[in-house]
């Protein structure tokens, strides 16, 4: 009798970027108790650190960014090139002002989480980063609703254009070549969408489902999709 080998699964991989020791003791302590496992691989106490050891491109999952970094205006710049890189960036801020959140949410965020909603949400929200699905937190489910009227969602122009385009072909690779983004930014763009129809209580779990949400809103067409 024969027993089969499974691999183990290889950990989820973070990098902290916040001015504050407390939160990289915090993060890495209750990543250690996450299951499945996730590893903390970098702490950074300015983005300037981060870019001169990561770059634009090696590896890592996820990056769990603060927004604001020894008082500083909030770092917009950085979250957008984290974003145009394919990062998949969780914001993680004490900042919990709705124009906030929806800026990094159109700046490319996938999800935002403030210091106060917890471990759970934290651990989730990773997870969640690095499996492509999205996920929707207390704060961000408010900012989300507050931008919306009967339930319509603010979809940036970029995002229109990854749906679009992903409707319009087969694969997150021709989305790419069309738009001459990486497909690993095209998922991001999704996975963002996605979280923002979960947000407002119109969950869009499947490409079908999504394309149905986005001809609702006007997105596209039947016509568009000939």
């Amino acid at each position: 009798m024969t027993t089969s080998h499974v691999e183990p699964q290889r950990p989820v991989t973070v990098v902290v970027i916040d001015d504050h020791d407390v939160v990289h003791a915090g993060v890495e302590a209750w990543c250690a108790d996450a299951e499945p496992s996730i590893e903390v691989i970098g702490s950074f106490t300015t983005p300037t650190e981060y870019f001169a050891e990561f770059g634009d491109s090696r590896p890592v999952d996820v990056v769990l960014l603060d927004l604001q970094i020894n008082g500083n205006k909030p770092e917009f710049d950085t979250l957008r090139r984290l974003s145009q890189s394919g990062r998949r960036v969780v914001v993680y801020s004490h900042l919990a002002a709705d124009e906030l959140i929806l800026t990094c949410l159109d700046l490319g965020a996938v999800t935002y989480l403030t210091k106060t909603e917890g471990k759970r949400h934290l651990i989730d929200a990773i997870h969640a980063a690095h499996s492509e699905t999205p996920y929707v937190g207390p704060r961000m489910a408010k900012a989300l609703v507050n931008d919306t009227t009967l339930g319509r969602i603010n979809l940036s122009q970029r995002e229109k254009e990854v749906l679009v385009a992903w409707f319009q072909t087969e694969s997150k690779e021709l989305v790419g070549r069309r738009l001459y983004i990486s497909p690993t930014t095209v998922r991001t763009h999704l996975q963002r969408a996605r979280a923002k129809y979960a947000g407002v209580g119109r969950p869009a779990p499947t490409k079908s489902a999504l394309l149905a949400r986005a001809i609702e809103d006007g997105i596209l067409s039947i016509n568009d999709l000939a």
